[in-house]
């Protein structure tokens, strides 16, 4: 039993020795394989560094001989563009001098050229723009007189605005006192507003039956007629009437007033006054009466300032409603200061139209001087070409073999007499000709 137990171990043992031994051999062929790749490798691995370092070499090799090569063309470089700079600047030196130079020449070659032709036109130039130069400068005093002229008229604006205080002063006295002599006349009153607007339009500097117009008749398309009290012109065909009819029967009544009550009545009678004679102008269409032409305004005139002012402190719609309508109620001052616009407007006009009289004068001076030049030139070539259709003539007449003049001359040698002989000057040029 011992002995079978043994022996089974020695089996076991055994085989179990010889598949480590079988194990290990394999193991020691699986290193040895895996040893020869790795010594291939390593092979591979050197062949490959030798190789690198061959290929560096050979870089390094090349880049310090383009390093080389780098710095001769470097050096050459900057050699080139201190060079180059050098003849950029002689290249600006002589450009700069030849410049001065071609100035010089040319301003030489102008000047000769100018000095020419200076010496040979001056007189005929001067005699044909003379009457020119004459009317530019007589167009040029006129344009800074009336320059001055305005200057002074500008200036003049503040005096006569400072004279509008004086003279308001006084229509306004003047027209209270008679308002309250008048006691309630509209006649009376519708005349002295006449008389108070025929001394403002004095004033103002406009001239009748030029800039205005007094108690004109005219006619609505109906035939019927009006007189409008005054009838202000103005430039571009337009004009302003002015009515002066307006009744101050109530202001007067205001001013005579004796009691608050008697005041307040009246005060309202001078407003409805002012608006029912606003609603009757309205109703006038001055504006289709034949001679009258492009109506901006209907000026009712108030002669009174006090009234104005009297009605416009207490109600200043009027004015408002009266503008609507396009009726301006004005004042002796304020119609005064629109007076004198207006005379400032036309003397403007005048001034521009006179202006323009001159510019249009000189412009067809300078027409004709254009026209009388070329007609100068047209005689110049015609001049010219008479001139050479003359010598033509003059040369078959006495030049060339068998001219007339030798010809006529040498009849005559024969023995003619003639009563009259041909010019030496022409006989004489033939026989030196002949002798050349």
């Amino acid at each position: 039993m011992i002995y079978e137990i043994t022996t089974l171990i020695g089996f076991t043992a055994a085989g179990i020795l010889g598949w480590m031994w079988n194990q290990s051999r394999q193991h020691y062929a699986l290193l040895e394989a895996r040893a020869l790749q790795l010594q291939e490798l390593y092979i591979k691995e050197q062949s490959l560094k030798t190789k690198i370092q061959g290929e560096l070499d050979t870089v390094q090799k090349e880049y310090h001989a383009l390093e080389r090569d780098f710095a001769v063309l470097h050096t050459r470089y900057e050699e080139s563009s201190r060079g180059f700079e050098e003849k950029i600047r002689l290249l600006d030196e002589a450009k700069a001098q030849m410049k001065v130079q071609f100035e010089q020449l040319a301003a030489q070659i102008f000047e000769q050229k100018a000095k020419t032709f200076d010496e040979a036109h001056t007189k005929g130039l001067d005699l044909l723009l003379k009457p020119f130069r004459e009317q530019i400068a007589q167009f040029a005093t006129q344009s800074k007189e009336q320059f001055i002229h305005d200057a002074k008229e500008r200036q003049s604006i503040k005096d006569e605005i400072l004279r509008l205080k004086t003279l308001n002063e006084r229509l306004s006295q003047d027209a209270l006192n008679l308002t309250q002599a008048l006691k309630g006349e509209n006649k009376t009153q519708g005349n002295w507003g006449e008389i108070v607007l025929e001394r403002i339009l004095e004033e103002s500097g406009l001239r009748e039956g030029h800039e205005y117009e007094v108690q004109s008749t005219l006619s609505d398309e109906e035939g019927k007629k009006f007189r409008p009290d005054v009838i202000i012109h103005l430039p571009q065909n337009k004009d302003i009437i002015i009515d002066s009819k307006v009744s101050l029967v109530a202001y007067d009544a205001f001013i005579r007033a004796e009691s608050d009550e008697e005041r307040s009545h009246a005060l309202k009678q001078h407003l409805l006054s002012i608006h029912s004679h606003i609603k009757g102008l309205s109703t006038k269409r001055y504006e289709q009466l034949s001679g009258v032409r492009t109506l901006d305004f209907v000026l009712l005139f108030m002669p009174i300032e006090g009234a104005f002012l009297l009605a416009l402190e207490q109600d200043n719609t009027f004015f408002k409603t009266a503008y609507e309508q396009n009726i301006v109620v004005v004042s002796p001052s304020t119609l005064l200061v629109t007076l004198r616009t207006i005379e400032h407007i036309w003397r403007s006009e005048y001034q521009e139209r006179n202006a323009k009289a001159i510019a249009e004068s000189a412009e067809a001076l300078y027409e004709k001087l254009v026209a009388f030049v070329e007609d100068m030139e047209k005689i110049g070539e015609q001049i010219g070409r008479t001139q050479k259709s003359y010598e033509g003539a003059m040369n078959k007449l006495s030049s060339g073999k068998g001219n007339l003049i030798r010809r006529v001359e040498s009849m005559r040698k024969l023995g003619l007499k003639p009563k009259k002989l041909l010019p030496s000057s022409l006989t004489e040029a033939d026989d030196e000709e002949t002798l050349l």
